[in-house]
């Protein structure tokens, strides 16, 4: 468990921010963002727009986040809150003395350690919240579900943050500026600080995937672990702790592992396929990186679950994600990292199926379905981002494709909102967003000097180490949140 003011945040860019004075910090690289600019040698002042894989750094360049180009910008950290163990050493030093060699002067010195786990999450979901839809007025406020990769199984945990008064990006402030004035904006800044809570409960295991749903009153996180097992936990009592003092008080008093509602050992080894069904509550598919996928059904009084035995089996490789149809309760699809694309009816038996067998030339990664048209949305191994036309999935051809990301894709999602707009991570550390509606004519130069970029591409975000995950916030339109291996980041770009 840990206290809210133990967390790590960091206010638009580089300047981190503890909670409470616990410290500042940060890395100059973690500024890196899209639309950033390329300060060159030669010539003060000199600067042009850096898109990454088309020309690499030289000497003496550096790059520097554009600002301008954010509505909204926000960094996170939640691997220092993983103290828990403090270790006391004391060190004593002793000095004979030199009138009297039999007598020693000694001095004790005695150091407190506290032991972090610096776990990064790097599977994390977006908890739905009572604040509204459609929300852009700012400060803006969230709440996430994440778990932890720790380097060993008991340092593991599995996490609710609340994050608010996030406010937008402002312009630098131009001119000189009274002392008044400048205390004004003192103070101003310091009410603009953004703000955390954090709850976290201890897990078994590294949090390979975290997924959750609503299911009436309660807020329910399906969790695939290392283990081997896929669990479900009711997030109650933490989403209670971070909007209360009290009960973030009696939450912390806890200093126990949590306890699952239900968990499945079915699975003859671990996975990351996961995904609730948005037109049923509570109904589950998982996969695992045996090829097996099972379906779960809940059964009344919300604690328990059916899962049928049959697996549904025909992919030959593992399974590497999941989703439900967003319109069909019974329909699901799945990518392997055989290179195929499977979608699937439960009415059906457990090997019919409509497939797409070399949908990608290499592993496939990643899939997101559209909430409003019948598109599929791909990434694998190669790199590549396909989109998939359903009503023409038998032809196993897709619709759209897009090279842009240099390494592997590591995260898809449609936006919620608008049914055009997707975005991606990939393993060379960016998140690309796009918009199919986009024609050539558009565009034109869009990017002085820079020719072959897709004109669908609206923007590229650079700054972290090792993305793995991303979401769209359904209730915040263009807010974006990615995890990595550096921490979180939050941001709305101009472009969406």
């Amino acid at each position: 468990m840990s206290a809210p003011d133990e967390d790590t945040f960091a206010e638009e860019g580089g300047d981190m921010e503890e909670m409470d004075e616990v410290g500042s910090g940060g890395d100059d690289d973690d500024d890196e963002g899209v639309e950033m600019e390329e300060e060159g040698a030669g010539g003060e002042g000199e600067k042009k727009v850096y898109v990454p894989g088309i020309e690499p750094l030289q000497p003496g360049e550096e790059l520097e986040m554009d600002r301008s180009a954010y509505r909204m910008y926000h960094e996170c950290q939640t691997g220092k809150t993983s103290c828990r163990t403090c270790v006391c050493v004391c060190v004593c030093v002793c000095v004979s003395s030199e009138s009297c060699p039999v007598a020693f002067n000694c001095v004790c010195v005695c150091v407190c350690v506290l032991l972090c786990s610096g776990a990064p999450c790097l599977s994390f979901s977006v908890l739905r919240d009572g604040g509204g839809e459609a929300r852009e007025q700012l400060p803006l406020s969230m709440l996430l579900c994440a778990g932890t990769q720790a380097d060993t199984a008991l340092s593991n945990r599995l996490l609710v943050m609340r994050m608010h008064n996030l406010h937008g990006t402002e312009k630098e402030k131009e001119g000189e500026e009274s002392s008044d004035e400048e205390s004004d904006e003192d103070e101003e800044d310091e009410d603009k600080k953004p703000q955390m809570e954090l709850a976290m409960m201890p897990h078994y295991g590294g949090i390979n995937r975290v997924r959750v749903t609503r299911r009436g009153e309660q807020s329910l996180a399906a969790v695939w672990s290392e283990k081997g097992q896929v669990e479900i936990f009711d997030l109650g009592p933490q989403v209670e702790a971070v909007h209360s003092s009290a009960a973030m008080t009696a939450f912390m008093k806890q200093q126990k592992e949590a306890t699952a509602l239900f968990s499945f050992s079915g699975h003859m080894t671990e996975g990351f396929a996961i995904d609730w069904s948005p037109t049923v509550p509570g109904r589950l598919v998982s996969g695992d990186c045996k090829k097996n996928i099972h379906v779960w059904e809940p059964q009344e009084g919300g604690t328990s679950w059916q899962i049928d035995q049959r697996p549904f089996s025909s992919h030959s490789k593992s399974v590497e994600d999941l989703q439900w149809s967003p319109t069909e309760a019974t329909v699901f699809a799945s990518c392997s990292v055989d290179q195929s694309i499977r979608v699937w009816d439960i009415r059906a038996p457990p090997n019919s199926m409509l497939s797409a067998t070399e949908a990608h030339s290499s592993d496939i990664n990643v899939i997101s379905w559209n909430g409003s048209e019948p598109f599929l949305l791909s990434g694998g191994d190669d790199g590549l981002l396909k989109v998939w036309d359903l009503r023409q999935f038998k032809g196993g051809r897709p619709v759209a494709n897009f090279k842009q990301h240099s390494a592997p894709i590591t995260s898809v999602e449609w936006n919620p909102v608008d049914s055009s707009v997707f975005a991606a991570s990939g393993a060379d550390d960016v998140v690309s967003q796009w918009d199919l509606s986009v024609e050539s004519c558009d565009v034109g130069a869009r990017v002085e000097g820079v020719k072959d970029l897709p004109p669908q591409l609206l923007f590229l975000h650079q700054g972290q180490s090792e993305i793995k995950e991303i979401h769209w916030h359904p209730q915040l339109p263009g807010v974006m949140i990615s995890t990595a291996l550096s921490g979180f980041n939050v941001f709305r770009t101009i472009s969406v």
